[in-house]
């Protein structure tokens, strides 16, 4: 390997290798990604409010991303924002138009919006997602006191997947008030990318660690980014 890709692949790693304690998680990026579920009949009403929403959002002070993914063949959708701070992302929750938009939603809804904001426990470099961008987002669930044993195994499987083939960003986030609770939020190039991806051996291994220590299923689902 030249050393120019030498000095890549150390960079890439350096970064995935951010660790925040939940302490200090206001001092860095702020990351939520909250959980919307339509019905089949207000499908695309709920998909123009929250592309409103999304364009209001990325004006905001302190933005640095807001993107809407929508499952698929689900009228379900995710909303994943990125912010400066805790500060800015407080002001944006707090604000008249987000609330309004908020409000809005409701009745469109089968379930109140789940908003969780966490801190970046692994999140390095990677290309942009493109139009056809396979997302996975998982949620994972480690038992209470089995907290940081969970967090050890995932280290090197984040470390692993954001030098496979095929993938376009590999994101591990911790749930700021619930730090057991993991998000994993992935874009791939393709589906025969992630399936790849999920037969690998450090995927493998990470299995086999979280069964005894998880606290639910590994809960995977698949999105497409809503333009």
């Amino acid at each position: 390997m030249r050393s120019s890709q030498l000095l890549r692949a150390f960079v890439a790693v350096a970064l995935l290798l951010v660790a925040i304690p939940p302490g200090n998680a206001q001092n860095g990026a702020t990351y939520v990604v909250s959980y919307v579920e339509a019905a089949a009949s207000t499908r695309a009403a709920v998909r123009t409010a929250l592309l409103k929403l999304r364009d209001g959002a990325r004006k905001e002070a302190g933005n640095t991303g807001f993107d809407i993914l929508q499952r698929i063949d689900e009228p379900h959708f995710v909303v994943l924002e990125t912010w400066n701070d805790a500060r800015a992302q407080a002001d944006h929750a707090a604000a008249a138009e987000t609330k309004k938009a908020r409000d809005a939603l409701k009745p469109l809804l089968l379930a109140p919006y789940d908003e969780r904001v966490n801190f970046a426990f692994a999140v390095g470099p990677g290309a942009k997602p493109g139009s056809r961008s396979l997302y996975a987002v998982t949620h994972v669930d480690f038992v209470g006191a089995k907290k940081d044993d969970g967090l050890a195994a995932i280290k090197p499987l984040s470390l692993a997947s954001a030098n496979e083939k095929g993938v376009e960003h590999y994101d591990v986030l911790q749930q700021t008030t619930k730090p057991n609770h993991i998000t994993l939020v992935e874009a791939w190039h393709s589906k025969a990318a992630l399936a790849a991806h999920m037969q690998s051996d450090p995927m493998r291994k990470f299995r086999d660690q979280l069964l005894p220590i998880g606290g639910a299923l590994y809960d995977q689902r698949l999105y497409r980014l809503v333009r």
